[in-house]
């Protein structure tokens, strides 16, 4: 089995530190608001790999942490008006139903910033005491980057060329003003935990590395996460963890993709910002899962209405193939197990393998006109290959109906809105024109200019 290590920037071959055991790591969300549709990405993607290591016979252990207590959870909470303890629980608890509908499975831990205080603590102490931290006056606790020799390794980055090209904020606390800040000392009226250097929180990098270290241990197998955490997250993440341990902390660092709206960078201030639920309000979860899956996970994935349209007829086609058919455990040819194993071990290429899949469904389709007594084995096969993908387990006559669901919006709203964009492109406003169509492609609701006017159509009945 082969694994493209961020560290290394190449594939490896995959040897667990123990044989036979696989310990994951992945960072999770930041509990402050709905999870979007990039954190989709990183939920599929590592559920597939712990879901296929597990299916290699590997004994896994993923943990996925959460973040309940940072900056942006305690303005969001003042903001609303709410105890910032309420608004985690009420977004975990959104979390927990999200990756439930789009078929993520949980992981077998998952601790709370908030809940290993104390092991924080313990970390931080432990590298005052080494000298990798200090105490500054105004009660923060920082990490002393310089101090750390391999600060930017994972990365590729050299710290000189860092201080010169940086936006730092300037803090004359720092020694540095490339260390960052392990412990923070706590506003009035802020949620804070005793220290001994005074009421505070952690900062957000030190969580991981004692959340990760107190589950794994000093060293474990794998740890990932998002396109957007190589840096600063996780080289911070590797200067304490290694700091206080003196040992390797990570063997193997894996990030998936960015996605990408429209080729466009997802970004609330473009308007094309799109929560898990929202999407879900207009698509099957399957579908959404399937286009996430259709890109290798280290690619960027764009997010639109055509691939999503791509998707939902990728999934006809499989569940064409199986309608009609009883799966049965029966003697095939083990070609299909092997390629499919073949593109997964060749780090977790699943556009490979849905490929095989395609090649799978065309003989089941085959079998089913000429040779029916080989159709409920091969059936079988595709089902309990793709269950590994997290994919068919629907009843295929319910899916292949459509979901045919009601309008997000009346009739009279979507007309409204149609002519509210007339007005903003009379009025040359166009990027308001062209949010109102991206806020109404993000219902299904999709909009077709002509010389006659705009016509709008639901997404999954529009041509491509």
């Amino acid at each position: 089995m082969q694994i493209y290590n961020t560290l290394t920037r190449r594939k490896e071959t995959f040897v667990p530190l123990e044989p036979g055991k696989v310990r994951i790591y992945v960072c999770g969300i930041t509990v402050y608001d709905f999870c979007h549709i990039g954190h989709a990405r990183v939920m599929v993607a590592f559920d597939v790999i712990t879901r296929y290591l597990r299916a290699r016979g590997f004994d896994v252990t993923y943990v996925r942490n959460i973040t309940d207590i940072d900056d942006k959870i305690l303005k969001r909470a003042e903001e609303n008006g709410e105890p910032f303890d309420v608004l985690t629980e009420r977004m975990i608890k959104a979390m927990h139903e999200d990756e439930a509908r789009l078929k993520v499975l949980p992981p077998d831990r998952e601790p709370r910033a908030t809940a290993h205080i104390a092991d924080i603590l313990t970390m931080i102490e432990t590298l005052v005491e080494k000298g990798y931290a200090y105490s500054a006056a105004n009660g923060d606790v920082y990490y002393r980057v310089r101090r750390f020799a391999d600060y930017g390794k994972l990365n590729n980055r050299d710290l000189d060329e860092m201080r010169a090209g940086a936006r730092v904020e300037v803090d004359g606390h720092k020694e540095d003003p490339l260390d960052f800040v392990l412990w923070k000392a706590a506003k009035p009226g802020e949620a804070s935990w005793s220290s001994p250097w005074g009421e505070g929180r952690p900062g957000w990098h030190i969580e991981c590395s004692a959340m990760a270290t107190r589950c794994l241990g000093d060293t474990f197998d794998i740890h990932g996460g998002g396109p957007d955490l190589t840096f600063p997250h996780h080289e911070n993440e590797i200067a304490q963890s290694e700091a206080a341990t003196g040992k390797r902390f990570v063997n193997t660092w894996m990030h998936a993709g960015a996605v990408r709206v429209d080729q466009e960078k997802m970004s609330k201030s473009l308007g094309n910002f799109f929560t898990i639920r929202e999407v879900l309000e207009v698509h099957d979860p399957e579908v959404v899962r399937y286009l996430l899956l259709a890109s290798h996970y280290r690619s960027a994935i764009n997010y639109a209405p055509g691939a999503l349209i791509e998707a939902r007829k990728s999934l006809e086609r499989f569940y064409t193939a199986l309608d009609g058919v009883t799966p049965e455990q029966g003697s095939i040819s083990p070609e299909y197990h092997q390629r499919f194993q073949a593109a997964m071990d060749d780090d977790f290429n699943t556009p490979e393998a849905l490929a095989v899949l395609f090649d799978l469904a065309r003989e089941l389709n085959r079998a089913k006109q000429e040779t029916p007594t080989l159709a409920p084995g091969l059936a079988f096969e595709l089902k309990r290959l793709g269950s590994i993908l997290g994919l068919f387990d629907q009843v295929p006559a319910n899916f292949l109906k459509g979901s045919g669901a009601a309008l997000p919006l009346s009739e009279a709203e979507i007309e409204s809105r149609i002519n509210d964009r007339a007005q903003a492109k009379r009025d040359r406003d166009f990027a308001r024109a062209d949010r109102i169509r991206e806020e109404l492609a993000a219902l299904g609701i999709l909009l077709k200019d002509s010389r006659e006017g705009t016509q709008w159509v639901l997404e999954k009945t529009a041509d491509d």
